[in-house]
């Protein structure tokens, strides 16, 4: 028996050796592919491959988020990370205003504005990674499924040694490159419209008081987000030309309007509040270059788009919605406001224009 254990133990031990490899490999013949891109040639998690580095480069974090997080401050000016599959959301500023709520965390700057939702933190890492001439430190962390959550990287000179004394107070007891790694599920498939209240659904949306209430409102009739969106139409949405993120940036950007552009995951959700100048196709790529945020969008996975309306008790609030072909969420865009202030009617003017400029061709 102990024989086959230490056998066992021996092959989950090298797997990641092997895995290393195989990175390196492809990094030899691919030196420009990220590292998302790499995980998924070679059939395994973000979390995994980067893990291949323990001992090295990385540095596996013990989750105590309720302590680790407020100290973030101290790394200074940071540029803080999100994504989902589609889209990449990267601003610069400082980590302020941290508030935590059990499962649940709020970041509330104007400059790294975060929504943040424990339940899916489950793994995280530190790196010091060879970069141009000298060493970049990150924070990187993961869900269950070895998804990219939330990353932080260090921008500010004479941050190393705050960094490295965070790292080695967090570094977590277990430092093994193999990782207990749980498969993501499917998302389940929508009902039936049939199955719907549809009346129902656009009643109790009428009545919404606070865009927070969207949720639970989708829940409440247990409807797909892009299916509401389609039972909703045309008082409260239009469905518009997947073009319509292009459409928004520029016109955004020649007016100055100042907007907000959320991009996020299970695991968090990102804000950009304030105007965008330097928007730039390049490829497939929709992009957002600017010295505080970047914002990089696959624009032909944007399957549809929507301009959505939800009354408030602040007056009717505008997004503009865009989703994948899975109906997955890829961003929102709304006009910058507060809670308490009524909706820019510079904002709804241009939301209203685009419904009417370029209607979808065809509803799914």
């Amino acid at each position: 028996m102990s024989n086959m254990i230490q056998t066992a133990n021996s092959e989950s031990v090298s797997e990641p050796s092997r895995l290393r490899q195989r990175w390196q490999t492809l990094r030899e013949e691919q030196p420009r592919t990220r590292i998302r891109d790499a995980a998924e040639q070679l059939g395994v998690s973000e979390a995994q491959l980067l893990a291949t580095g323990l001992g090295e480069t990385v540095v596996r974090l013990d989750l105590r988020l309720d302590a680790l997080l407020p100290r973030f401050e101290s790394l200074g000016r940071v540029m803080s990370l999100t994504r989902n599959a589609h889209a990449v959301h990267e601003k610069r500023g400082t980590w302020r205003n941290i508030e935590l709520h059990g499962k649940q965390g709020l970041v509330l700057d104007e400059e790294i504005d975060l929504r943040l939702f424990f339940s899916r933190w489950t793994f995280g890492f530190a790196l010091r990674e060879p970069h141009g001439d000298g060493i970049r430190r990150s924070l990187q962390f993961f869900d269950a499924s070895g998804m990219a959550i939330h990353k932080i990287y260090v921008e500010e000179a004479g941050r190393e040694e705050t960094f490295d004394a965070l790292v080695k107070e967090f570094t977590h007891t277990e430092q093994s490159p193999v990782l207990d790694i749980v498969p993501a599920k499917a998302p389940a498939a929508p009902k039936p419209d049939s199955e719907i209240d549809a009346n129902g659904l656009r009643e109790g949306w009428r009545a919404l008081q606070d865009t927070h209430e969207f949720f639970m409102l989708l829940n409440r009739f247990g409807v797909a987000r892009t299916q509401a969106l389609r039972l909703a139409q045309p008082e409260l949405t239009t469905a518009v030309a997947p073009s319509a993120l292009t459409w928004v940036l520029e016109k955004a950007s020649a007016a100055e309007l100042p907007i907000m552009i959320f991009v996020g995951n299970p695991g968090c959700i990102q804000i950009h509040t304030g105007p965008v100048k330097n928007v730039k196709a390049m490829g497939p790529w929709m992009n957002v270059l600017d010295p505080a945020f970047n914002l990089h969008v696959r624009a032909d996975n944007v399957h549809s788009a929507w301009v959505v309306r939800k009354p408030t008790r602040d007056g009717v609030v505008t997004s503009v919605e865009l989703f994948d072909e899975a109906g997955e969420n890829i961003a929102l865009i709304f006009g910058k406001r507060k809670p308490g202030q009524a909706e820019s009617p510079e904002w709804r003017a241009l939301a209203e224009e685009l419904a009417k400029a370029i209607p979808a061709q065809e509803v799914a």
